[in-house]
C-alpha cells in the first residue's frame, strides 16, 4: 500500500481515537494533555489536600536530578524524564521576586549529566523501570531558572518520544526498549545575538507532539531553525522546513481542521507566528510581528487559534481563525482572520486555556485575567499567590476547577467562570516550575524532587 494512503489512515485512525470535547479519558499523552488543552473532564477532583499530612496523597514518588518537564500518562503507566548532575546538585536560582530574578547568564560549567526517562505505576508511584538514554557533559548550558530537561515527553500506544535538545530525541517502547535515537544538532537556545558558549544560553525546552505516525519537532535557536516531522516507525524525516527565527521555547500545537478541513501544525515564533501543513510542511500563514522570547504553546478552541507572548513592544495576545491563510496583515482592522488582539496584554511563560466561552491567561506575576473568547471582552482581572510567588507551570482545568501551580510550591484552586472565586490555596513543600497532569480524577504534580499524585481520600 503507499505510504502516504498509509499516512492518511494512521492520522484518520488517530483523530477517531482522540476524547470528543467533554469525553472523559485516561490518557494525559503530552505536554497540556490532549492538543495541549489542558482540560480533562469526567471526573471529579478535589481541591483541598495536604502533603506534610498525607490528606488526600495518594502516593509521593521521589525523583532525583533537576528537571522541568511535565509527567504524562497513558493507561496505567505515567512517564517522567530528569537529568541526574553527576557531582553535586543542580541549583536552582533567578525564581520570581528572588534577588536574582530576570538574570540570564548561563549557568558555569557543572560537568557531566545522566539524561533518565522514568516510568511509574499512576496508581502506585512504584517504578516499573527507568532508562539512561544519555550521558555527558551537555552540549549547550542552561538559564539559572531552567533544567536539562525542560520539554514534556509525548506518547501514544506503545510508543513514548522524549526530548533532550542538543542530547537528542528519542523513541522508546512503553517496557523502556529503545526504538530510535535522532541527533538533530546543537540547539543554541539562548539570548537572541547573544547565545554562544560565553553568552547567555538558555537550554532547549520545546515538547515534541505525536499526531498519527509522525512526531513534530520546533527547533528554534540561534542556528538554522526548523520545523520537521520525523517518522513515528523509524525517527526518519517526513519533511523539514527552515525557519528564519530567534530562539524560542514554544511547544507546537496540531490543529485537526485548518483551512480547507486539512490538519495543520500551529507556531509560535519570535519574528513571526504561523500554521503548517501537515502533510507536507507548506506554511498556510503566516504572521510577523508580535513578542520577543516567547514560551507559551498556541491553543485551539471553537475555530479559533489563541496566542501570546510578553517580551518585546506590542506584547500581544491574539485570536486568529483556524481559516487563515497566507501572509495577514496585523492589525485587526484590515485581516479578517484576525478576530481580536490586545497589545501589552501578554503572558510570558504559561501557556492560556479555554474551556466553553471563556479563556484564562495567568502572568508570571500570578494575575489571573480571564476574557471571553469570542470577542476579547476582559471579564476580571485578579492576583493569586499573594504577588509573593512566580507562576511558570501552565494551568490546568478539571471538575469546574483551575488549578495554578507557584514557584514556591503553592497551588492556588480557582472556580471557573466570568467572576473570580479563589476555592482554596495548597502547599507542595517543594518548588514547583512543572505543569500537572490529570488522569481518573488524579493530578500528578511535578516538583522540586518528586512526583505526587493528589485525590480524594487517599492517604492518611
Amino acid at each position: 500500500m503507499d505510504k502516504r494512503i498509509l499516512h492518511s489512515l494512521a492520522w484518520t485512525l488517530f483523530v477517531l481515537a482522540l476524547p470528543a470535547p467533554g469525553q472523559p479519558s485516561q490518557n494525559w499523552p503530552q505536554f497540556r494533555g490532549h492538543g495541549a488543552r489542558g482540560v480533562a473532564t469526567g471526573f471529579a477532583t478535589i481541591d483541598q489536600w495536604d502533603v506534610e499530612k498525607g490528606t488526600n496523597i495518594a502516593w509521593k514518588a521521589e525523583i532525583p536530578g533537576l528537571a522541568h518537564s511535565s509527567p504524562v500518562v497513558f493507561g496505567d503507566r505515567l512517564f517522567v524524564t530528569t537529568v541526574v548532575r553527576k557531582k553535586g546538585r543542580g541549583k536552582l536560582s533567578s525564581l520570581y521576586g528572588s534577588k536574582g530574578y530576570g538574570a540570564g547568564e548561563s549557568v558555569a560549567d557543572e560537568g557531566k549529566h545522566s539524561y533518565w526517562l522514568y516510568c511509574l505505576d499512576k496508581r502506585s508511584g512504584k517504578v516499573r523501570w527507568k532508562e539512561m538514554l544519555h550521558e555527558g557533559v551537555p552540549k549547550v548550558k542552561r538559564h539559572p531558572k531552567a533544567s536539562h530537561a525542560s520539554a514534556t515527553p509525548a506518547c501514544v500506544r506503545n510508543r513514548i518520544v522524549v526530548s533532550f535538545g542538543s542530547e537528542g530525541v528519542f523513541c522508546l517502547d512503553h517496557d523502556g526498549k529503545r526504538i530510535w535515537k535522532r541527533d538533530l544538532g546543537t540547539l543554541n537556545v539562548g539570548a537572541p545575538g547573544n547565545s554562544d558558549k560565553t553568552g547567555f544560553q538558555w537550554g532547549h525546552a520545546s515538547s515534541p507532539v505525536i499526531h498519527g505516525q509522525r512526531v513534530f519537532v520546533q527547533c528554534d535557536h540561534e542556528g538554522p531553525s526548523f520545523v520537521a516531522a520525523l517518522d513515528l516507525e523509524d525517527g526518519h524525516d517526513v519533511w523539514r522546513v527552515m525557519r528564519d527565527e530567534n530562539s524560542t521555547w514554544c511547544t507546537p500545537t496540531v490543529c485537526s481542521a485548518g483551512a480547507g478541513g486539512r490538519p495543520q501544525l500551529i507556531l509560535n515564533g519570535y519574528k513571526h507566528i504561523g500554521g503548517y501543513d501537515l502533510e507536507t510542511g507548506k506554511q498556510v500563514w503566516k504572521l510577523v510581528g508580535g513578542g520577543d522570547v516567547p514560551v507559551p504553546t498556541p491553543i485551539v478552541a471553537d475555530g479559533l487559534i489563541f496566542l501570546t507572548s510578553a517580551h518585546g513592544r506590542s506584547r500581544p495576545i491574539r485570536a486568529i481563525k483556524v481559516s487563515a491563510t497566507g501572509d495577514l496583515d496585523p492589525d485587526p482592522a484590515k485581516c479578517e482572520h484576525l478576530v481580536w488582539e490586545h497589545r501589552r496584554r501578554g503572558i510570558y511563560m504559561q501557556t492560556p486555556i479555554v474551556l466553553g466561552e471563556h479563556l484564562y491567561l495567568c502572568s508570571d506575576g500570578g494575575t489571573i485575567t480571564c476574557y471571553e473568547a469570542k470577542t476579547g471582552e476582559r471579564l476580571y482581572r485578579e492576583r493569586v499567590g499573594g504577588g509573593l510567588t512566580g507562576f511558570s507551570g501552565s494551568p490546568v482545568i478539571a471538575d469546574g476547577k483551575i488549578y495554578l501551580s507557584g514557584e514556591s510550591g503553592e497551588v492556588s484552586v480557582v472556580r471557573i467562570g466570568p467572576k473570580y472565586e479563589l476555592i482554596s490555596t495548597n502547599d507542595m513543600g517543594e518548588t514547583c516550575m512543572a505543569t500537572p497532569a490529570v488522569s481518573e480524577g488524579t493530578i500528578y504534580f511535578r516538583t522540586r524532587g518528586h512526583v505526587v499524585a493528589v485525590a480524594k481520600g487517599s492517604g492518611k
